[in-house]
C-alpha cells in the first residue's frame, strides 16, 4: 500500500479552504459501524473527536442495515478471528448496559453443509481449538431438534449455543447516541471532499471548510476507494439482496425460540444464511452470501442497481426449495446492501504505510458488523497510540503488495 495517494489532486487546496477548528484529537470519515464504534470508543477515553458522515445516521444506502446481522464464535473463515469476535460480544454488552437498550438476541446457531465442507470442517477447527461450546449433528438430530431443516444424506451440522444476532441500526445509532453524550461532535450529511497529512496531524476539507486534528480514521465502507484510490486494485464493491420471506406454513416455527440463525453450505450452489422472526408478525430474512451469479457483478455506490431481479429471487428460491420448504413462501420485502471485498475475503485494519497518524478499516466482506464494537476499539487504539495491544495481523493492507 505504499502508493496510496491522496484524495485531492492538488493537496495544497486544503490549505486555501476556511479553516474552522484544528483542535481535535481525531477525526472520523465515515459513521457506519465502525466508525459509530470507533467514535465512542475514542470519546470514551476523552479524545476530541469530530465524526464526519455523508448521509444520516444509520442509513439504508451502504452495508449495515436490514434489521438483524449475525453473531458467532466458531469462525469458519480463520481461527485467528475468534478471540476479535469474543471481545466482541463483551463490548457490545457493554454498550447494552450504557445505553440500557437491548442490542444482542442469542438464538443459538446452525451451520450446515457437508462434513468435508470448508464450512464445517472451519467451524470444529476454531470451535475445537479455542475451546468453544458447540455440538456436531448428524442429519436425524438435526431432523428431530428443527424439522424446519432438510438435510441431505451427506449434510451435517455444527450447532453454537452463543450464536445469534444484532440489531445493526440500533447497535450504530447506540455507538452515536452514546459517543455524543461523552462529547463527541458527529455532523451528519456533510461529505469529505480530501484529506492530506498535515506535519503529524491531518487536514480534511468538507464543503462546510477545513478541520485539523492529530489523527484520521478512515471508515467509509464501500465509499473507501473515493478516499484511498490506490485501494481501488484491492477494494471489489458487489451487491447483495436480503429477502424477507412469509412462511408457507406454520410461521410460529420461525419464531426466534424456536429457530436458529444458520448458514449453509451445500455441496452445489451459493452459501445463504437466515434468520428467525424478530418479532411475532414479522417474516425471517434469509439472503445468499456467496455464489449467486447474479448477484457479484462489480459496482459502485453510485451505479449499485437497487431494483430486485428476477435472477435474485430465482437464486434465493433454489436454495430453499428443498432445504427449508415450509419458508419457501411469498416474499413480503427486499433490499439490496453492498459488499466490500478483499481479494481472500478477510478484514482490511491498518494505518497508512506513509502517514501513522491515519487509521485505515475496510474491505469487511460481507462479515464484518459482528466485530465493529471491537473493531472501534481497535481504531481508537491506532489514532491515538499508532499501534494496539490486539494481534491484526491477519488484517494488514501490506498482505496485498
Amino acid at each position: 500500500m505504499s502508493d496510496i495517494l491522496l484524495l485531492s489532486a492538488d493537496s495544497g487546496n486544503c490549505a486555501e479552504e476556511k479553516l474552522l477548528d484544528t483542535a481535535f484529537d481525531s477525526i472520523i470519515v465515515g459513521l457506519g459501524a465502525m466508525g459509530s464504534a470507533a467514535a465512542f470508543h475514542l470519546a470514551r477515553r476523552g479524545a476530541r473527536v469530530l465524526g464526519l458522515e455523508a448521509r444520516t445516521a444509520a442509513h439504508d444506502k451502504g452495508s449495515s442495515h436490514g434489521e438483524s446481522r449475525i453473531i458467532r464464535q466458531a469462525y469458519f473463515e480463520h481461527p485467528a478471528y475468534v478471540p476479535l469476535v469474543q471481545r466482541a460480544y463483551q463490548l457490545w454488552k457493554d454498550l447494552e448496559a450504557e445505553s440500557g437498550q437491548s442490542l444482542m438476541t442469542l438464538t443459538g446457531g446452525l451451520a450446515i453443509g457437508p462434513a468435508s465442507g470448508s464450512l464445517i470442517t472451519g467451524c470444529l477447527t476454531s470451535a475445537r481449538l479455542h475451546h468453544l461450546a458447540h455440538e456436531l449433528l448428524d442429519r436425524a438430530e438435526v431432523s428431530r431438534r428443527y424439522p424446519q431443516f432438510v438435510l441431505n444424506s451427506d449434510e451435517v451440522a455444527v450447532y453454537e449455543p452463543t450464536a445469534g444476532y444484532l440489531a445493526p441500526e440500533d447497535c450504530i445509532r447506540q455507538h452515536l447516541r452514546c459517543a455524543a453524550q461523552r462529547g463527541a461532535d458527529l455532523r451528519f450529511q456533510e461529505p469529505v471532499l480530501s484529506w492530506e497529512a498535515d506535519g503529524e496531524g491531518v487536514r480534511v476539507v468538507t464543503a462546510n471548510g477545513a478541520y485539523g486534528a492529530s489523527s484520521l480514521v478512515l471508515s467509509a465502507g464501500p465509499w473507501t476507494s473515493e478516499l484511498l484510490p490506490a485501494l481501488r486494485r484491492t477494494l471489489a464493491v458487489v451487491r447483495r439482496v436480503m429477502f424477507w420471506i412469509r412462511p408457507a406454513a406454520q410461521p410460529s416455527t420461525f419464531d426466534k425460540e424456536a429457530f436458529p440463525i444458520f448458514l449453509w453450505e451445500p455441496q452445489q450452489g451459493p452459501l445463504f444464511y437466515g434468520f428467525p422472526r424478530l418479532h411475532p408478525g414479522g417474516d425471517p430474512k434469509v439472503a445468499i452470501h456467496f455464489g449467486a451469479e447474479a448477484q457479484d457483478e462489480p459496482c459502485t455506490p453510485a451505479t449499485i442497481d437497487r431494483t430486485i431481479r428476477p435472477g435474485d429471487e430465482a437464486d434465493l428460491r433454489s436454495a430453499l426449495a428443498t432445504r427449508i420448504p415450509a419458508l419457501n413462501g411469498e416474499i413480503t420485502r427486499a433490499t439490496t446492501c453492498m459488499y466490500t471485498m478483499t481479494p481472500d475475503a478477510h478484514f482490511v485494519i491498518d494505518t497508512h504505510p506513509l502517514y501513522p497518524q491515519v487509521a485505515i478499516a475496510a474491505g469487511f466482506s460481507g462479515h464484518g458488523f459482528k466485530f465493529s464494537s471491537a473493531v472501534g476499539e481497535i481504531l481508537s487504539d491506532l489514532a491515538l497510540e499508532r499501534r494496539t495491544l490486539t494481534d491484526i495481523a491477519l488484517f494488514s493492507a501490506s498482505r496485498f503488495h
